[in-house]
């Protein structure tokens, strides 16, 4: 009986190992035929932009995304079709996907400056300090985990001179250990700061377009609560909270109060 059940438990395993390499050996195989599909979708996706048959290359491209494929180049290139479409804030919420991915662009920054243009809401930014523009620009860069590795890296490199100063005998190497490691301990800090900014602004802040004609915006989250300030389709707004169906906002001037969810689409 004992052997039995030990025969069992092993024709189980040996099934379950077969059920394992096949299913890795499924995806093996189907991977390169799907990113290949995915490829002939976006080439077809582009010749339709240039053949000008816009609608159809919104669909190509966003059968990409809904495949769960993003990239700076397909919002990029969505955003442009949306545009063609005089759909500007559709063209807006890609454009802005695409500088969340690549914020340094000049092809995506000028395009979706041109696409503000065309919206009704020229709401002028509260005016920003100096250091913290500077701040931003730097931790843009760079994605967040690019700035992760340069803190891990140079954390090694920080212990590594560490030993030399405090094993070697010679005077030189042991100032230039010490200052090396300065500056070392100094990089690894300041990349850390840079990667928790970066990751907070890539995952944890949330913003969105707007999608309704015109809106208004309330004190609280209630149809019956007081008006506040209207806004109009393809204005960006800063979401704050979330409570029953209501986003609490803020836009670039600084006002706050809150719309219904389905008002708008998060970036």
């Amino acid at each position: 009986m004992l052997l039995a059940f030990w025969k069992v438990n092993l024709n189980n395993r040996t099934t379950n190992m077969k059920k394992v390499f096949f299913v890795l050996a499924l995806l093996i195989y189907l991977l390169p035929a799907f990113a290949g599909g995915l490829d002939t979708l976006y080439t077809k996706a582009n010749e339709e932009y240039n053949k000008e048959l816009y609608t159809n290359a919104v669909e190509d491209y966003l059968q990409i995304i809904e495949n769960g494929f993003e990239s700076p180049e397909v919002y990029y290139n969505l955003g442009n079709a949306y545009f063609k479409l005089d759909d500007y804030p559709s063209a807006i919420l890609y454009y802005e996907k695409a500088k969340k991915l690549s914020p340094n662009d000049e092809d995506i920054n000028f395009n979706l400056r041109v696409a503000n243009t065309k919206i009704v809401d020229k709401i002028e930014p509260v005016p920003e300090l100096f250091f913290k523009t500077w701040w931003r620009a730097i931790y843009n860069m760079l994605s967040s985990t690019t700035w992760s590795w340069i803190s891990i890296i140079f954390f090694i490199v920080f212990f590594l001179l560490l030993a030399f100063y405090l094993l070697s005998n010679k005077v030189f190497i042991r100032k230039a250990a010490f200052y090396a490691g300065v500056f070392a301990i100094f990089i690894t800090i300041l990349s850390s700061i840079l990667a928790f900014e970066k990751y907070q602004v890539e995952h944890n802040q949330k913003e969105a377009i707007v999608f309704t004609p015109t809106l208004t915006v309330k004190s609280s989250p209630s149809e019956t609560s007081v008006d506040l300030f209207v806004i109009h389709e393809g204005s960006k707004v800063k979401i704050i909270d979330k409570v029953s169906g209501w986003y609490e906002i803020r836009i670039a001037s600084g006002s706050v109060g809150w719309l219904p969810v389905d008002a708008v689409k998060e970036i």
